[in-house]
């Protein structure tokens, strides 16, 4: 049991119908929140809604700021207020300055860095209204050191420590924090096992396998990153315990990045 009170906050989770948002959205419900559960994909979020004690899902793609416009005042219409929001929604895009077409970099920022900036845009009136709530971005440790042929990935997320920082400074006196996680590599999330690994074998001429090795020998503790490693400094963020904290970007890379 969490000695962390979040009961009764309202959460919302961009990019929420599948790994790591969803898990992100299930926590955030078992920690007592009521969860709007945001994403492109409105049949997942419907799903992922569905299983959640008080939940409901929005169909929005964070390259538009009207859907996100649309999604703030549904969640104001049904609970009231915002208390927590994740930004999570994010794509990779890999490869070197000769394979990586201008289109997939612009993509990549568009999602990453852009529906970033455009689901603060749509909710942060509402929070900075009531003086409270907290800001979470999901970042990268690609956001705090570069990424071999990954420079698309690198550079939105480099882009979002910016923002975080920039923003925690726009919103320090009015009461609502601003802060970023930087994980290391979910080694085995449906990313990884269904895109990433095939990406980076591709991309860097080694096998699946010897990508898995590769990334894991790069953490000091020698172990993949997981959602609940995420989960947990995510809840803390979003608590009282985390209000001295505003424009940070905390690392939990096993070591990997310090």
């Amino acid at each position: 049991m969490s000695i962390i009170n979040l009961k009764g906050k309202v959460a919302v989770v961009t990019g929420a119908s599948q790994g790591l948002g969803e898990a992100l959205a299930k926590r955030l419900d078992e920690e007592g929140c009521k969860v709007a559960v945001c994403d492109i994909n409105y049949d997942g979020a419907k799903s992922v809604a569905s299983s959640l004690k008080e939940g409901m899902a929005l169909a929005v793609d964070v390259t538009k700021f009207d859907q996100l416009q649309a999604a703030a005042k549904q969640v104001i219409d049904k609970w009231g207020q915002v208390d927590i929001l994740i930004s999570n929604a994010a794509i990779v895009k890999s490869g070197d300055i000769y394979s990586l077409s201008p289109e997939a970099f612009a993509l990549v920022t568009n999602i990453n860095l852009n529906g970033y900036f455009n689901t603060v845009k749509a909710f942060a009136p509402y929070m900075l209204e009531r003086k409270s709530g907290s800001i979470i971005q999901i970042n990268s440790k690609s956001g705090k050191k570069g990424s071999y042929k990954n420079g698309a990935y690198a550079s939105s997320k480099f882009g979002g420590v910016g923002l975080t920082q920039s923003l925690a400074l726009e919103f320090a006196e009015h009461g609502v924090r601003v802060n970023c996680i930087c994980p290391g590599n979910l080694l085995n999330s449906p990313l990884w096992v269904n895109s990433l690994f095939k990406q980076y074998a591709a991309n860097q001429g080694i096998t699946e396998e010897q990508v898995r090795e590769k990334y894991i020998n790069q953490v000091p503790m020698k172990r993949s990153c997981e959602y609940k490693d995420i989960e947990d400094v995510m809840v803390f963020l979003a608590s009282d315990y985390a209000s001295y904290m505003t424009g940070q970007s905390i690392n939990v890379t096993g070591g990997q990045q310090m």
